[in-house]
């Protein structure tokens, strides 16, 4: 296995020539800060996860790029960015953030919803406002057609339960009447007597939830 350690590269035993010429490529990127043609490198499969890793460590240097590859004719290189967020959020950055929940490719619906409901992966404290999210996030709940995305969707909505009443409606209306089964229990979760809507009262630590893993 290869691997890029700062502008370090470290070839395994049994690295295959394609990932070390890859990894090298990156190297040669990152040495010149080439933030926009790492994000072009995350279009191509087996040199994604080494670009991406040394975007990571450009942190908000990369920014720039990132924001111009969320609009990307790739889905693979819209839904990296959108993980880079997930880290280097900014409020200038947030408007960009929200109009990936339009997205075809519902990889990028799930990783911006939870980018919007995380507090622990940020460096910054960039936290989104509600009346920025909660309305969009209470539409995928109720209107998304994968299942994955409404999951996500329930932990953006649940922020808020405790205090609008619009959100805990909607969370109940998901317990009620969501076609997932998985959908359906994640969203009790959140409801009034639910584990998680318990010790997320206002005054005590969130805690993060894993997505179901099935549709039906």
């Amino acid at each position: 296995m290869a691997s890029v350690r700062g502008n370090a590269y470290h070839a395994g035993p049994s690295a295959d020539p394609a990932e070390m010429e890859g990894c090298l490529m990156v190297i040669s990127l990152c040495r010149s800060d080439e933030a926009a043609d790492l994000i072009e490198v995350l279009a191509v499969p087996y040199r994604a996860t080494a670009a991406y890793r040394s975007l990571l460590q450009l942190g908000a240097r990369a920014l720039p790029a990132v924001r111009a590859g969320l609009r990307h004719g790739n889905a693979d290189v819209r839904f990296h960015c959108c993980r880079f967020l997930d880290r280097y959020l900014q409020p200038d950055t947030l408007a960009d953030l929200l109009a990936m929940l339009d997205d075809a490719d519902q990889r990028v619906r799930i990783t911006t919803l939870h980018t919007l409901a995380c507090d622990r992966c940020k460096e910054g404290s960039c936290q989104p406002e509600e009346a920025e999210v909660l309305p969009r996030a209470m539409e995928l709940l109720a209107k998304d057609p994968s299942a994955h995305v409404r999951a996500m969707a329930i932990e953006v909505v649940g922020r808020f339960v405790h205090g609008n009443r619009h959100a805990a409606a909607a969370i109940e209306a998901a317990v009620q009447s969501d076609p997932s089964s998985a959908v359906r229990k994640k969203a009790g979760w959140y409801a009034p007597g639910g584990a998680i809507h318990g010790r997320s009262a206002p005054g005590r630590p969130r805690r993060a939830v894993a997505s179901p893993s099935g549709d039906g």
